[in-house]
């Protein structure tokens, strides 16, 4: 089977050069495990973090050894009573064709329920990230005017639909072309969306809600995070998921020069891990399954065939080529 390794830390943009595949034997499962078969694998701005040798709140990749990150596949070997052959989970060994790994670790899927893909994305740890963000972290309430970065992203094009379902008075998005922003008025029901790209970013946000926000889903840092705070209401909310804009910078980025605004408008920007929240995984299928069911969250996927393109799909989620989840197809 071939795998995708680490073979070096990358400085600056990952390039080609930062992968290496290799060919190796099919692992065995023993007891309390199984073998799956992946079918799918996510690539996902997380993972340019552990690319990097430093401390944070998952381990940094090691070079020479496979990487790793959400999976799909079927069960094609069981030594476990709990996970039988035939069954399709969810794990955390990705970027390899066939992955072994314990039981207790996998989370089992009903294929007749959803789409597959869906499991990685809107009814996996992307659309339960967008949930926790706006409704716990954020702690958004109805009527209440939100923005979002990285607005036709997996996560971001979640947390925008979850706002307008529950009830938000306006939801204004930030995407990176002409094309995503359609997408996200046209199809997906945002009130505005905007291109980052055309001008300034607070500008942009001023005229989009001329009396203010009161949350910010971020998923980018840099100038959408201070063109927020400028906007943000007294009492603002704001859910720090991602800051994609400087993950491959060499330096370190300056904070928000107007960072001092929270002060006198007290807000609330704070950072989260979706996975200390687990708890809330049962609220969220309750709430989120039917939405994705009855069509009324769509959810868009930009999928690429062969784990020999994984590295390249991966380079393209970090130049914004992808349009909702980014995902590797890995088997039929």
């Amino acid at each position: 089977m071939k795998e995708i390794r680490l073979a070096a830390r990358p400085d600056g943009w990952p390039t080609d050069d930062t992968f290496e595949i290799a060919d190796v034997p099919v692992p065995t499962a023993g007891p309390g495990e199984v073998l799956v078969r992946n079918i799918y694998m996510s690539v996902d701005p997380y993972m340019r973090g552990r690319m990097n040798d430093t401390k944070s709140y998952v381990p940094p990749f090691q070079v020479g050894a496979p990487l790793d990150g959400g999976a799909l596949g079927e069960v094609v070997a069981s030594e476990s009573p709990d996970v039988p052959v035939g069954a399709f989970v969810v794990h955390g060994l990705g970027w390899r064709e066939f992955s072994v790994t314990e039981a207790s670790r996998v989370r089992v899927v009903d294929p007749a329920a959803a789409d597959l893909s869906a499991y990685l994305g809107v009814l996996g740890l992307t659309g339960f990230t967008a949930y926790v963000g706006l409704l716990d972290i954020a702690q958004f309430k109805e009527g209440e005017t939100v923005f979002v970065s990285g607005a036709a992203g997996a996560v971001g094009s979640i947390v925008g639909q979850i706002a307008k379902l529950r009830g938000a008075k306006r939801v204004i998005g930030s995407a990176g072309s002409a094309e995503k922003v359609s997408h996200l008025v046209d199809d997906l029901g945002f009130d505005v969306a905007s291109n980052y790209r055309d001008s300034p970013v607070r500008k942009q946000l001023r005229a989009a809600a001329p009396d203010g926000i009161d949350v910010y889903f971020d998923n980018v840092g840099g100038d959408h995070l201070e063109a927020a705070i400028g906007s943000l209401n007294k009492y603002g909310r704001v859910a720090m998921c991602g800051a994609i804009a400087g993950y491959n910078e060499t330096a370190a980025p300056a904070g928000p020069r107007n960072l001092a605004l929270a002060i006198g408008k007290e807000l609330n920007l704070r950072g989260f891990i979706v996975s200390n929240h687990n708890r809330r995984m049962p609220d969220f299928l309750a709430e989120v399954g039917p939405w994705v069911r009855s069509g009324q969250i769509k959810a868009r996927e930009t999928i690429v065939d062969g784990l020999e393109n994984a590295p390249a799909a991966f380079i393209g989620l970090l130049r914004g080529e992808n349009t909702g989840k980014m995902l590797v197809k890995l088997a039929s």
